[in-house]
């Protein structure tokens, strides 16, 4: 028994009930086949899923090590990594150097000039790239990811055959999807598309924001809002379609190459103006109406790289910080026999150690072709940017002002991978996002127990008995709702799920982890219970059930791998330290979710909210003048401060070089204002 949509709950307010239908358009319908993580909400445990770690085959793996062999050697050899930070731009013939080495078209298929790589090896190229230069990790990710991924995946075979060998070998790609107004709400596309009335173009206007290597691609995957028509009921309603546009195409303004920013400074985010740009109905990427899908699809592998920049740069920041702390010497010893010291080099390997399960496993996933994959991959990027913050933030720690010095490059690293929290959906989007869509399925059935067999106010008394009745010979119906009722209102929890493949030296961590399933399960149905409609804008409670639910995956992707390395029967040094690492993450994660599980009960949200508010009301008070204002803010844009341009190097756009500039990358000399 469950319900259609969450939005049906009764005393939802409009505005949200609003955003859940939004929300559930944007993802559409439920795959088939529930995913992982999406049954540990519900107390299950789908061991096929998780064991035996995936790898690659050999051939593949193979094909994989030549390339990072290469890549390796001109990583460390030549490219100007510092200098890229320091000019805010990476040389053209950096970017053609990874062209020739097939790092651009790792993921192409060969018969389009691609490598043809697995997920799981374009991931550990990108590893291996973060390691080095942040800027050029995103630069490779934005291109292949999300820029001609949507070509890859739902191009037709024209459209595959006239620009594929492009990205492939000769110029980037870029992805319009942020717009003034648009971040993490991606149905709330302001950019429009109109087919002509006879069919052959769309005509695009809008304003995109934030497209990386924008100024630099040949290519863009645009989103726009379509005005689309039901042909049974000839009902329109908007959805948003995706487009192939190219720079070239009349109308088409670059107004701004880039912006300076803090870290990646290498790397270009434009803003893309589009005047009634035609655009051939040939250019129509998969279906109208279903751009959402394209962008979402997309977001799975981008929040995958992502993931695999920020874990190798996590891998060089722990290497390089024990390295300081073995060799750095205070008091007449070195500074990692101190405890306090221990216990960061402790914490960097063991969350070095998950982040790596995590990455793979969920490459692993894609590369498998697994369906239910959303929930999964917004883990892995809220995962792999906090915990490879931590990380990094450790390691600068206890590296001391060296680390904060910039010609040991050190402090690149750290400015490079701060914004990985921030991008691809903020980390409390998805909180929210995994918490929602992880347990929306158990959700409804609980909703719908509740109107199937409580009492309702609004009905009155004949229809209600009515309805009890006719619901209480309900045999599948009471299946369901027994054991709901025991647990929620007498304490009786479903057994544990077991987790009985493993290592048998792993027996131990297989039951604790079978216990902390059955735990978090448990939270998040008494959560709902408690808090009822209002769990929708609790993201407090959300976030604590979504990050256990994290941890959890974090800890099966962890003890799969060990499991793996276990079988393989490698004693080295490396195994020793990854065994140990793997322990110590186990403890690690155990103890916080037990504790984000207490705070379900006891915490500190009503002071919180109460602290928010006063705070919010008094800075209601101070002058919008005093302070930067958001361009598009609906209430106060034009109020602000003035942005600060006079010492800050700009990039503006070009117009006179639009429609040429992309046969060959521009050069800087004619970028940089």
């Amino acid at each position: 028994m469950a319900v259609k949509s969450l939005s049906q709950l009764k005393n939802v307010s409009a505005r949200d009930r609003k955003m859940i239908e939004d929300i559930e358009v944007m993802l559409g319908p439920e795959p088939s086949e529930m995913g992982f993580v999406k049954n540990l909400f519900w107390g299950r445990y789908r061991e096929e899923l998780v064991f035996p770690y995936p790898e690659p085959s050999r051939a593949e793996k193979e094909k994989c090590e030549r390339l990072l062999s290469e890549l390796e050697e001109y990583l460390k050899n030549e490219h100007p990594s510092a200098l890229i930070d320091a000019e805010e731009y990476i040389p053209d013939w950096a970017i053609q150097k990874l062209f020739d080495l097939g790092v651009m078209g790792m993921t192409i298929p060969e018969e389009y000039n691609g490598l043809g790589l697995s997920v799981s090896s374009y991931n550990r190229v990108l590893e291996m790239i973060g390691s080095y230069c942040g800027s050029t990790a995103v630069m490779v990710s934005a291109h292949q990811s999300i820029g001609c991924k949507a070509l890859m995946l739902f191009g037709t075979d024209a459209q595959k055959k006239e620009f594929l060998p492009k990205v492939a070998r000769q110029y980037l790609s870029a992805f319009c999807l942020s717009e003034p107004q648009v971040g993490s709400d991606a149905a709330g596309q302001e950019t429009r598309c109109e087919k002509s009335s006879d069919g052959t173009y769309y005509i695009l206007n809008g304003e995109k924001k934030w497209s990386t290597s924008g100024a630099l691609s040949g290519m863009f995957t645009v989103m726009a809002k379509q005005k689309i028509t039901d042909p049974k009921t000839g009902k329109t309603r908007d959805a948003v379609t995706a487009l192939i546009c190219t720079p070239d195409m009349a109308g088409v303004d670059v107004f701004q190459n880039n912006r300076s920013k803090t870290g990646i400074r290498g790397t270009w985010q434009a803003r893309i103006r589009f005047t009634d740009v035609r655009i051939p109905a040939e250019n129509l990427l998969h279906l109208e109406g279903k751009g959402l899908h394209v962008a979402l699809t997309c977001l799975n592998y981008g929040r995958c790289t992502l993931s695999a920049g920020v874990t190798g740069a996590a891998k060089r920041a722990r290497d390089q910080a024990t390295k300081w702390v073995q060799t750095r010497y205070q008091f007449g010893r070195p500074l990692a026999d101190f405890e306090l010291v221990q216990q960061r080099i402790a914490r960097m390997a063991a969350y070095c150690y998950a982040m790596d399960a995590v990455l793979y496993m969920v490459t692993g996933v894609l590369d498998r072709g697994d369906k239910d994959v959303m929930v999964e991959t917004a883990i892995n990027k809220l995962f792999c940017s906090h915990y490879g913050w931590e990380v990094i933030d450790d390691a600068m720690q206890i590296m001391g002002g060296e680390g904060y010095v910039t010609e040991n490059e050190f402090e690149r690293l750290w400015r490079d991978n701060r914004i990985h929290r921030i991008v691809e959906g903020s980390n409390e989007v998805m909180q929210s996002f995994i918490f929602a869509y992880g347990g929306k399925a158990l959700a409804e059935q609980m909703v719908g127990i509740q109107e199937a067999l409580g009492w309702n106010n609004d009905e009155s008394v004949g229809e209600n008995l009515k309805r009890l009745s006719e619901n209480g010979l309900n045999i599948d119906l009471l299946r369901r709702a027994i054991p709901l009722g025991l647990q929620l209102f007498a304490g009786i929890k479903p057994p544990a799920p077991l987790v009985v493949g493993v290592h048998p030296s792993l027996h131990g961590y297989a039951d604790r982890l079978s216990k902390l399933v059955q735990l978090n399960s448990h939270g998040f149905k008494l959560a709902s219970k408690w808090h009822r409609e209002e769990i929708i804008s609790r993201q407090a409670v959300q976030a604590r059930v979504a990050d256990n639910a994290m941890l959890l995956f974090a800890m099966s992707a962890s003890l799969s791998k060990m499991d793996l390395q276990l079988r393989s029967g490698n004693r080295d040094l490396e195994f020793e330290r990854d065994r140990k690492a793997f322990e110590h993450a186990f403890d690690l994660f155990e103890l916080k979710i037990r504790s984000n599980d207490r705070e379900l009960r006891k915490n500190a949200d009503d002071s919180m909210l109460a602290a928010a508010e006063a705070a919010r009301k008094h800075n209601d008070t101070l002058p919008n003048s005093d302070y930067v204002i958001h361009e598009s803010s609906p209430i106060a844009a034009g109020t602000g401060r003035p942005v600060l341009e006079e010492n800050v190097r700009q990039f503006p756009g070009d117009a006179s070089t639009n429609g040429t500039k992309k046969n060959g990358r521009m050069k800087k000399a004619d970028l940089h204002s």
